[in-house]
């Protein structure tokens, strides 16, 4: 907002002047509706903050994210206050934390902000090159640190751990995909690959690819994978057979099902855990 505006705000006490005032020539019609409809000094301020914002500096310092991060510990933040952490500067206009805000809603919320597609992510205002790019690296850096505890130790003793890392790379596809985690003699994590990709509601796929797939990586057994773009994660007539499908094939080279999960935005279903594998 320019300095004018600025100080005719102050410089009247009565709103309806300020709006008739030549000094008010720097606001928009909007401000001014809004300033002659008011009739006292509390409407002013707040009209004065919203079209000024508060630098986060000038917060108190136990309101600033970084400051409360530190004394009070991460939890205490709220979703917006640690996205204006990793966004660090806002727009003309909108400081940081209202930037957060703003880009939380246009995306449904963090989930959604954080799994949106890298090329649907630049239509999000204010997140350019350089904070698309911070997003995604927060992105990866938590698939990465996952895997690294999934190699660590059987999978299926932390089944929603499991659940958790197909969601992260899955539930956001916009189409259906196939993707295995093969494990070693010991259940641990020994990588995660996409074999098939499909349409919005069904893909194809090839126990023999499968099955070769498994020996390239001398599995000792698998947790079958794929996503439903619609939502519904409850298996379909056709996945309850594919698994059998892909049970039989791969226990013809002693390779075992553990699982196959199916997830989509927020939600996974687990056929072990349901009684159905």
């Amino acid at each position: 907002m320019p300095c004018k505006a600025k100080q005719a705000i102050e410089k009247f006490k009565r709103p309806q002047e300020l709006a008739l005032s030549p000094d008010s020539s720097c606001l928009t019609p909007h401000c001014k509706k809004l300033l002659a409809l008011s009739a006292g000094n509390q409407l002013q301020r707040a009209i004065y903050l919203a079209l000024c914002p508060m630098k986060i500096q000038e917060l108190p310092p136990d309101s600033r994210p970084r400051e409360k991060m530190l004394t009070r510990g991460p939890a205490s933040l709220s979703d917006s206050e640690l996205l204006a952490l990793l966004l660090r500067t806002g727009m003309a206009g909108r400081n940081v934390l209202q930037c957060a805000q703003d880009m939380l809603k246009a995306s449904d919320g963090l989930a959604g902000l954080l799994l949106t597609p890298p090329g649907q992510q630049k239509a999000i205002k204010g997140l350019g090159p350089a904070k698309q790019s911070e997003l995604l690296a927060v992105m990866e850096l938590a698939k990465r640190a996952m895997a690294q505890q999934l190699a660590s130790r059987a999978v299926m003793q932390n089944a929603s751990s499991v659940q958790l890392y197909l969601q992260l790379h899955l539930a956001h596809i916009a189409h259906e995909v196939f993707a295995m985690m093969f494990l070693d003699s010991q259940h641990k994590l020994l990588c995660m690959e996409t074999l098939f990709r499909g349409t919005l509601s069904q893909t194809s796929v090839y126990p023999r690819e499968v099955v070769l797939r498994a020996l390239h990586h001398h599995s000792a057994a698998v947790v079958l994978a794929h996503n439903h773009p619609s939502g519904s994660v409850h298996p379909s007539p056709a996945d309850l057979h594919l698994t059998q499908s892909l049970k039989s094939a791969l226990a013809l080279v002693d390779v075992r099902v553990l699982d196959h999960v199916i997830v989509g935005p927020g939600q996974a279903f687990s056929m072990a855990e349901q009684g159905v594998l």
